[in-house]
Parts: C-alpha cells; structure tokens; sequence
C-alpha cells in the first residue's frame, strides 16, 4: 500500500489568514470609534450642561444621556433657569463674613480692624512674616478654626486658653519653642498641628 502525499499550497492559507486579521482590525477600529463617540456624548454633554446650571432631568431620561435633544442650544430660552444663579452665590457670601483671611510677607503683624471682628469664627493666615498673636484673641469667643501656618510666629499667648469653642489649632512651620499649658482649657479642640517647629521638644501636661 502506497503512502499518500498531502500538498498544502501556504501561500493560499496564509492569503486567507491575513484578510481575516484586516476584517476583524477593521471591525475593532470601527467599534472603538463608535464606542468612544457614545462615551465623549455621554462624558462631555453633561459636563457642559452642568456648567451652565442645567438641572440633569433636562438631559437625562432613564439614567441615560438623552442624545436626541439638544439641551444646550435650547438653554437660555427659558429666564426662570437664569434667575437661580445669583441665589446660589447667597451661602458662600453668608459663610464668607465670619472667614479672616490673611497671606503675603509683606504682613508683619495683624492689622488693628481685626479686633473689631469678634465674630469671626475662622482665621486662615499663612505664609507672612507676623510674629506674635495678639492678646485680643481672647475675645473670639466663636473661633472654631486658627489656621496659622507657614509663618514667623514664636509663642502662643496664655489667651488662647479662652477659646472654649476652638476645634482646629494650626500653627505648623513657625518658630515655636514651646506651647503654653492654657491651651489644654480649649476643651473642645479636636485637631492640634504644631509639625515644623522644631524646638518644641514637648507638650506641657495639660495639653
């Protein structure tokens, strides 16, 4: 019995082979351009109405971009939309007048109007050249945050004690050398930053 002599022709294989690979890379690129249209629609159209305060059921329907109404182009026809914007800036503006902001070195110490602004319920002062704290702190009796970082400041003065309500003290980057035992009479401090003062070497036992 003769063997048999089996005679492939590779060069037709590998033809069919090779338009194979180039329809299913054409196929892959065409459903990567489709899906990322979809997702660019689904990430940029909300985006863009959020940024003009449109509410999402204007362009959602079901949980889905709505793709067939274009909102944006509508938008501005209706003046009731409009008229929310100015009400929105009310609690910031509200909350503002109780925030003391200081920055810049060309601060050497805290401006004399501030003794005046008892109410005041937060300090946010850093990068100046100020050096003590004044006495006067005594009377803020609404301070819940003193944030005094990155700047010269080399003691803590005992009044700091009279802040029952203060609950954030910080006070890193500066020159401390030491901390005053007063301050262990803020009872209701929750956070104390005293990193970057590299002389206090320990708490008093109050504190």
């Amino acid at each position: 019995m003769g063997h048999q002599v089996i005679i492939f022709d590779f060069s037709l294989i590998r033809g069919l082979w090779e338009t194979r690979v180039r329809k299913n890379k054409e196929r892959q690129r065409k459903e990567k351009e489709r899906l990322e249209k979809s997702s660019l629609e689904k990430v940029s159209k909300p985006l863009d109405c959020r940024k003009k305060g449109i509410p999402q059921s204007k362009y959602l329907k079901n949980g889905f971009v709505d793709t067939n109404e274009n909102i944006l182009d509508t938008y501005g026809k209706t003046p009731q939309l409009q008229k929310r914007h100015p009400l929105s800036d009310k609690p910031n503006k509200e909350k503002d007048k109780f925030i003391f902001q200081l920055s810049g070195e060309q601060w050497t110490e805290f401006p004399d109007s501030l003794k005046e602004q008892i109410y005041l319920k937060e300090w946010h002062v850093c990068n100046t050249l100020i050096q003590t704290i004044p006495a006067y702190i005594a009377l803020f009796q609404d301070l819940r945050v003193l944030e005094l970082s990155k700047n010269q400041i080399n003691h803590l003065p005992v009044e700091i004690g009279c802040l029952k309500n203060l609950k954030v003290l910080n006070v890193s980057f500066n020159n401390l050398k030491s901390v005053p035992p007063e301050l262990g009479e803020c009872e209701n401090l929750e956070k104390l930053d005293l990193s970057g003062n590299m002389e206090i070497t320990e708490l008093p036992f109050e504190v």
